[in-house]
């Protein structure tokens, strides 16, 4: 488990380089130089049904990075005390996550792609799935 409980003030958005061009921008993430950690996977949520909800769980250790590549999406961050809602809707903008924060992941936009980077590999035992056991965990801090 991780030695320090995180709060929503640790959450912040990152701006990405952007290079310009007229024929289309690139926008790029170095390990550690862009985000703070070292990238161990990357996956993404595409086709999200309207009204959907994705999340909806938190991480013992697992800090994350999340992009919204395509489209618009709200992540409502929770840190057992407070919550807040992050629109993102720029693709070389990006929403960092320590560890213990609760996530969710609403209101896609038709055809948005959310793309997440993390800080290690997927591991079933770092999930907190139950909100209630994830404020019990927070609070014991």
């Amino acid at each position: 488990m991780t030695k320090k409980k995180s709060n929503i003030e640790d959450c912040r958005i990152i701006k990405l380089p952007k290079i310009y061009d007229a024929r289309g921008n690139l926008t790029f993430i170095e390990n550690s130089r862009h985000i703070p950690f070292d990238i161990k996977r990357v996956f993404y949520l595409y086709d999200v049904p309207g009204g959907e909800t994705r999340g909806g769980h938190a991480h013992f250790i697992l800090k994350q990075f999340i992009i919204a590549a395509s489209g618009s999406f709200d992540v409502v961050i929770d840190d057992g005390f407070n919550r807040k809602t992050i629109n993102l809707n720029r693709s070389y903008f990006g929403l960092y996550l320590p560890a213990l924060i609760w996530r969710e992941i609403e209101n896609f936009s038709s055809g948005s792609v959310c793309l997440v980077l993390t800080s290690e590999f997927y591991n079933e035992d770092d999930y907190i799935y139950d909100y209630s056991t994830f404020k019990k965990i927070v609070r014991e801090f």
